[in-house]
């Protein structure tokens, strides 16, 4: 359990594979089967279970007594244990899946590519943007990293970090001795994201100083709300160091801090005594359960508690509201997609559908906008009590009745209608009978005619014709009182032309009114529906827009899974999907496909939204002296790009000598074709008597056989041609 981290089917799953892969040595010498020439038994241990009956025979009585025994080993096994055999075949059947899944989560837990031994594989095509191998579950880095490195901003932030002069002795504490380390590594890892010339890059290095912060194991995947917390701590601390290096008597100014933290506002009541309070965040956290979309989510945590006691006197409910008095640039929203079920005592992944919009408007939210909010919230409280009545209305119409099966009121009284015109056509149920019944074949040919009448339908189930058997027949119709005339279907016995004319009338002008009511029920649902998805698109509430730059997906449950992120090229006006070494186009559709969730288990884990109004966060860099665009290596500061310079240096020399060992591999084939061989010999006659069937050599043999006669040929060639000189050796 231990092992398992408190997840009780992993630790069933831990014991059920140990205990069915591990077998003890007296279990691995207890079976043992008997002699090839007496295949009749199996022996188990040192005697014949006498239990075993063999059934390969033609002895019926040995089927029958291995019934029985089969019988009663259930019935015993059932007394002793109460469990039924069917239970017990099911609990087997779970234990085996349950087995067979953790080995494949070991199977695929470790996630780490091996490299391609063909470099020409691993090498980036023209200008596409550069993947980060998974060196071990550590896609969550991947996502995050990839997601960071494409805010210009952040980038630029980031490669040109000059570490602190007295960062050059000992670090000072213990944060210096880790944050400085990490941000060498960090801008080594984005200046090889900008100009290597490999197709994806090796993260190990940075990766290896995070391991001692997680405290965790290798084969553990770590959360990305808890890896970009502690990866923006790091950050903030590093540059906080470099600011209070470089501050002149002024408070230095973090740029970590100004691009990812805001500010809010709590106005609240708690006992009747208001408050308000000034609080900065990063991530934003929102619940997910329970709600339908992202302004659903954003609106329940702006309020806490009774809302009507923060506008009323002398009231001692407590609640509060949170407004925004200053948005970050990059706003990060961290959907809580997990939650511990206590009863089961595990967390669990929610997989409910949550909807997000390309660009979100955060103006309903900001301090300065909460009297016009407030009466915009209050409209649609009103709007939607409203519509909760025409709701319910509406299903009075669409499910009408009073007992457990309900039809729409249109359909009743377009039955009630249909009943009303139909007209009765008796007919006799003995003849009802006869029409139904088989055309031949079911009344025995001894049986005259007349005694149908008198047996009834109960005459076919007797086959023979002995009277005693035809005298203890029942007689339903001639036993039982039934009206001798009976209609087809419903229909009225009795009612006028008159009457019918009335009924016909009335029922044709409620079915009308109640299709008008419907439909006009409908349409006012329809009204308020668009009346509150627009209560917020007046002018003053679209000035504050922040575009979707990316989303971290998370896929699986909530004890294992992969990560991968969807980041929006700004640029070429696109999205991306980046999955650890995998960077290919994407679409909106699949993005919506994959990160909504109530489809499967993939579902958006966090989202990335920038100021829309911030351009310098996705501006491309310009040449202070030409104003042309930098791109490429010439966006790196010197140190950085003679670092990327030595890295492409040596994927360029590990293609030569790709390039090189095929040219010299095929010149040996060259002159391997080119010596005569020997003919193969004839195959020995097969000896009678022998099987058909014989031990075929291995694969290795084989290779081993060819290595030393191709060892011989050449030997051969080269004492024939010494005279020649290696030249000439080669030239042939």
């Amino acid at each position: 359990l231990k092992d398992s981290n408190g997840n009780l089917e992993l630790a069933v799953a831990f014991l059920t594979a140990k205990n069915a892969k591990v077998p003890q040595l007296e279990e691995a010498t207890y079976y043992q089967t008997a002699l090839p020439g007496n295949d009749r038994y199996i022996s188990v241990g040192s005697q014949a279970d006498t239990n075993v009956i063999d059934l390969t025979g033609d002895d019926k009585d040995d089927l029958q007594r291995a019934i029985a025994l089969s019988l009663e080993e259930s019935n015993r096994a059932f007394r002793e244990t109460g469990i039924t055999d069917e239970e017990q075949a099911i609990s087997r059947v779970l234990e085996a899946s349950i087995a067979e899944n953790k080995a494949s989560l070991k199977r695929t837990h470790p996630e780490v590519w091996s490299d391609s031994p063909n470099p020409y594989d691993r090498k980036r095509q023209d200008n596409c943007p550069v993947g980060l191998k998974n060196v071990g579950n550590t896609c969550w880095f991947s996502a995050v990293i990839q997601s960071l490195f494409n805010l210009l901003e952040f980038r630029r932030l980031v490669l040109n970090f000059n570490p602190p002069a007295n960062a050059q002795d000992l670090p000072r504490n213990q944060k210096e001795h880790r944050n400085l380390p990490f941000m060498r590594e960090l801008r080594y890892l984005f200046a090889l994201l900008v100009g290597s010339k490999r197709k994806y890059v090796d993260p190990s290095r940075a990766v290896e100083i995070l391991k001692d912060a997680f405290k965790s194991n290798d084969s553990q995947q770590q959360d990305v709300s808890e890896f970009t917390h502690k990866l923006l701590d790091w950050l903030e601390d590093a540059f906080q160091i470099k600011a209070e290096e470089e501050r002149d008597g002024e408070k230095p100014k973090n740029p970590m801090v100004e691009l990812f933290y805001g500010r809010f506002l709590a106005v609240g009541v708690l006992e009747g005594k208001k408050f308000e309070n000034t609080e900065m965040f990063g991530q934003y956290p929102l619940q997910v359960n329970g709600f339908k979309d992202l302004h659903e989510c954003l609106e329940a945590a702006m309020i806490e508690g009774e809302i009507e006691s923060l506008h009323s006197e002398n009231s001692a409910k407590s609640g509060q509201e949170h407004w925004f008095t200053e948005l970050p640039p990059v706003l990060t929203f961290e959907l809580s997609r997990f939650e511990f079920n206590q009863a089961l005592g595990r967390p669990e992944k929610i997989h409910n559908k949550l909807e997000f919009p390309p660009i979100l408007y955060l103006d309903r939210y900001m301090h300065k906008n909460r009297e016009i909010t407030r009466i915009k919230r209050d409209e649609i409280k009103r709007l939607k009590e409203y519509l909760t009545v025409l709701q319910q209305r509406l299903e009075r119409y669409l499910s009408y009745g009073s007992g457990p099966k309900r039809f729409p009121l249109v359909d009743v009284l377009q039955y009630a209608l249909e009943f009303a015109s139909s007209k009765p056509v008796c007919t006799s149920p003995v003849d009802d009978l006869g029409a139904s019944a088989p055309a031949s074949g079911t009344l025995p040919p001894q049986i005259p005619p007349s005694t149908i009448d008198q047996q009834g339908p109960s005459s076919s189930d007797v086959p023979s014709t002995s009277p005693v058997q035809r005298s203890v027949i029942h007689k339903p119709f001639t036993q039982s009182r039934i009206p001798p005339d009976l209609p087809m279907h419903p229909a009225p016995r009795h009612i006028t032309e008159e009457e019918l004319s009335v009924l016909e009338g009335c029922l044709h002008r409620w079915r009308t009114e109640v299709e008008n009511d419907t439909r006009d029920l409908q349409e006012s649902i329809s009204r308020i529906h668009r009346t509150i998805e627009l209560m917020y698109s007046d002018k003053t509430m679209v000035q504050v827009p922040y575009r979707l730059h990316a989303v971290l997906v998370h896929e699986g449950q909530a004890n294992a899974g992969h990560y991968w992120a969807y980041i929006y090229d700004h640029h070429q006006n696109r999205w991306m999907k980046y999955n650890d070494i995998s960077v290919t186009k994407s679409t909106w559709e699949e993005l919506e496909r994959d990160s909504f969730g109530g489809y499967r288990n993939a579902s958006a884990y966090c989202l990335m939204y920038i100021n829309d109004k911030e351009q310098y966060l996705i501006q491309e860099e310009f040449n202070k002296e030409t104003g042309q665009i930098l791109v490429g290596m010439d966006t790196l500061p010197s140190d950085l790009r003679d670092y990327v310079k030595e890295d492409n240096k040596r994927f360029e020399k590990e293609l030569e000598e790709w390039d090189a060992e095929l040219a010299q591999k095929a010149q040996q084939e060259k002159l391997l074709s080119q010596i005569p061989r020997a003919p193969a010999p004839s195959p020995a006659p097969v000896q009678a008597g022998e099987p058909e069937y014989l031990e075929q050599p291995s694969r290795a043999d084989i290779s081993k056989h060819l290595k030393e006669d191709s060892v011989q040929a050449i030997n051969k060639a080269l004492a024939e041609q010494e005279d020649r000189g290696p030249e000439a050796i080669m030239d042939t």
